[in-house]
This record gives structure tokens, sequence and C-alpha cells, in this order.
């Protein structure tokens, strides 16, 4: 039996065991003693150990914040680093997300490819090496997070308690490799002055918002007005309803992940967008317009930018109403040649007016290796060996991943070019051909990690 029909001959046992995982809603919970996280990132890596110890692996749990499944001897380690953590469900959902449901090559559920089924497709790939008889000059050490979608503080744990790693990756982003992703900007705006009664919308810090429902005064004639504007816009859905002295905008959107905003429609952006156009006169509508607006691109704040890896991206991702005041959430990824001294001097004279503020919330350092490093190499040799795809190039991307939090590592697969998997949106899934092929890239990159 050759390799790819062992693969196959182990999928229903993989896909039950990513129903296993999927089953539980690992978001960020309340912490508690014992569980820094929270219940449910507790009770997915409680799973995904079980897994990995009924698979014949030696497992540690590191206090609840991670833990791992290792195999081999030796100094240098091989680390493969995947998170059971996910984000909330949010949007409209055609299939339960916390049941795998298959429908003939596509398996849905929240976490099927970020980041559960990468992270069983990684240990499956351990699991064919070992009972291969593959020389493990390394150890090979699969790491299960639980903090990655809100902070990746369960690698800053890692990394307080265990070793280092030699060379690995995380198979959290897109194949063929990624050697570089943008640095990570947050903001929050805020009104100063405003008419709007209310604002909701959004569920997530980093996708873009797909839905939201604003209420302002009405006007005489502002709800046919805003119809009209409303019926040029890209909106899925929308609503415009009249009553008791106020208008209430319901906008539905597109959603996307925040390091590809255009992807998506903001249902914020175009509903402030509406305002404006019907001629609503509002402080905050106009510095939302001026400062954030739907363009993506950061230049309402002096931050439009790119370099030859990619352009600089902004997204709203959340909106609401408290004490009278509005606050929206802003994610911006930033090229990698730009430095987070440099971003301030860009900004800081653009962020504060008569009609609003926003303030910085921290930023973080891009992350990048060579295109030539012994690294990237390795696994973008992997998977070309395996797909013969030489036309897709290792890359940079907006997303982060755990390539920032430990060292040696960068991000390698699972998503295929051309393929919108909907992680951190409605309806998200895996293929199943995709898990088999991904299974046997694994295998490569490993061996070729074992050769560095």
């Amino acid at each position: 039996m050759d390799i790819k029909e062992q693969i196959h001959g182990l999928t229903e046992e993989m896909l039950t065991n990513l129903g296993r995982l999927v089953a539980i809603d690992s978001q960020l919970g309340t912490p508690a003693e014992g569980k820094p996280f929270g219940e449910g990132p507790a009770k997915a890596l409680e799973e995904g150990l079980k897994i990995a110890q009924e698979l014949g692996f030696k497992t540690v749990n590191l206090d609840n914040y991670c833990g791992y499944a290792e195999m081999g001897e030796g100094d240098e380690i091989v680390g493969i680093a995947g998170h059971l953590d996910i984000v909330p469900v949010g949007g409209d959902w055609s299939y339960d997300p916390f049941k795998l449901t298959r429908e003939g090559d596509y398996v849905y559920g929240r976490g099927t490819t970020d980041d559960k089924g990468p992270v069983l497709e990684a240990l499956y790939a351990m699991k064919l090496l070992r009972d291969s008889g593959v020389k493990l000059n390394k150890r090979v050490r699969l790491i299960m997070g639980c903090n990655e979608e809100t902070g990746s503080k369960c690698m800053e744990h890692y990394n307080e308690v265990a070793e280092e790693l030699s060379c690995g990756f995380t198979p959290d982003a897109s194949f063929p490799c990624i050697h570089g992703e943008k640095g990570l900007l947050q903001m929050m705006a805020y009104s100063k002055n405003t008419k709007i009664i209310s604002a909701d919308g959004g569920f997530v810090f980093n996708a873009v918002c797909d839905s939201s429902t604003i209420v302002v005064p009405a006007e005489e004639g502002l709800k046919e007005r805003l119809e009209a504007v409303l019926a040029e816009t890209k909106l899925q859905e929308y609503k415009v309803t009249e009553e008791n002295g106020q208008i209430s905008i319901y906008a539905k959107g597109v959603p996307a992940h925040a390091s590809t905003p255009t992807l998506g429609v903001n249902a914020i952006g175009v509903t402030f967008e509406c305002l404006e156009k019907a001629g609503f006169k509002d402080d905050f509508v106009e510095f939302y317009n001026t400062h954030i607006g739907t363009s993506c691109d950061g230049e309402g704040i002096g931050l439009k930018f790119a370099d030859e890896y990619g352009e600089l991206t902004l997204c709203n991702g959340m909106i609401k109403t408290e004490n009278d005041v509005i606050s929206c959430t802003i994610d911006i990824r930033v090229p990698v040649t730009l430095k987070s001294d440099e971003v301030r001097r860009m900004c800081e004279s653009r962020l504060d007016d008569e009609n609003g503020r926003i303030e910085i919330l921290g930023i973080g350092d891009a992350l990048f290796f060579p295109r030539e490093s012994p690294l990237v190499n390795a696994l973008y040799k992997a998977y070309t060996d395996v797909t013969g795809d030489t036309e897709n190039k290792p890359m940079v991307i907006g997303g982060g991943t755990y390539a920032k939090s430990l060292k040696n590592i960068i991000a390698f697969g699972p998503e295929k070019p051309g393929i919108d998997y909907r992680i951190h949106s409605a309806d998200e899934f895996i293929l199943v051909s995709g898990m088999e092929e991904a299974v046997l890239v694994y295998m490569e990159a490993i061996k070729n990690l074992l050769a560095i």
C-alpha cells in the first residue's frame, strides 16, 4: 500500500477525531483555577492530548495554557505549533458550528480549518512517519495552544516553562509557504459629539463587520433618502425602519478576515457612508468617514503605504455605544519593512480633532525570514514535491500566527491558494481531499526539517 492509500485509509478516523474537537466550544472563557482561558479551551486541550495518547504519543499538559505530543530523541526539537481555541461563531450558519457536517468533499464546523483540522493533519503526519520507521535524529513536538485568537499568552507560557524549538512551522495559514507576517497595529476610535442614538455591530476585532444596526433621530425625508443610497451599495441586505421619532438602519455586509478586508463589505462603513450621502449631518459620521471609511488602506489616518511584500490594510471590526460614546475597533496590518516608530510618526497628527479621537492600543513588529533561508527552502520544497505546484511562491501575509511568538518557525499551510475556507466567518470548512494532501505535505516537511 503506498502512502497516499495509507492516508486515505485513515481519513474516517481523522474526521471522527476532528468531530470530537469541533464539538467543544473553545472560545476564550472566564479564567478559573488551573484554567487560564476558561473551561472550553482547557477541555479542547484535554481532548487533543487524549487523541494524541490514543495514537501512541507521549503527551505533556503545560498548565492548561498549552500542551504537546512528542516522538523521537535528541537535544534538538522540530516544532509544530497549532491552536485549539476558536473565534466566536458569529454570522448566519447553514450548519451547526459545533457539529462536524460533511457534504461530499466539504466538512463544515467552527475550527475545521482554523485550526483544529490542521492540528490533526500534523498529528497524523507524525504518526505515519513514526510507523514507517523513519530515523528521528531530533525530537518532533506538536504543540497545541489555547489562546492564539486572543493574544497567544499560551506561547508566552510555553517559552517560560519549555524548551526552545530548533526549527518548525505552524499549520495556521496558507500554502505554499509564509516567509513573512505583517506587523499588527490595534486602535480604538471614539466619538466626542454625536446625534447617533445607538450603534451596534460586529462580533470580533479581527474580522470585517458583517452586520450592524445604527439608530439615529428621524428627519424629514431621511428614511427615503437612505433607502435610495443603500440600494446602490454592495450590502447583502438592509432594512430602514422609522418609528417613535427614530430611524433604525440594519445592514448586512460580507465578512472577511482582518488581514484581507477588501474581500469583505463592512456594514458599519457602508452605513456611515450612506448616512452622509443621505444628508445626515453628524460630527462622528464625518470623523468616521474621513478617518476610517470604506477604502481599507489607512489613508484617512496617514498610513497609506506599500512595500514589495504588500500593502497596509485597515479593518473596522466592531462598533458599540456605551455611556453615550461610540467606539470602533481598528485592526491594521503593517508591511514588513515598516517599523513601529515609523508608524507612530506617520499617523500621530491625524488621530484627534473636534469630532473624534483614535487611541493606539499597541503595535507589534513584523516577522520576516529571507526567501533563501534553509527553513523556507525546506518547507517550500515539501510543498512543491507533493503538489507539483511551482507557480505559487513563498509569500508575506497580513495574518498573524504563532510564528511571532515562538523562535525559528514560520507559517506553513494548510489553506490552498485561491480557496476561501471562510475562517472567522459562517460556514467555515475544510476539504477532505485537502486534508489528505496536507498530511503528506507535512510528512515531507518534517523529514526535510530533520535534515537541516
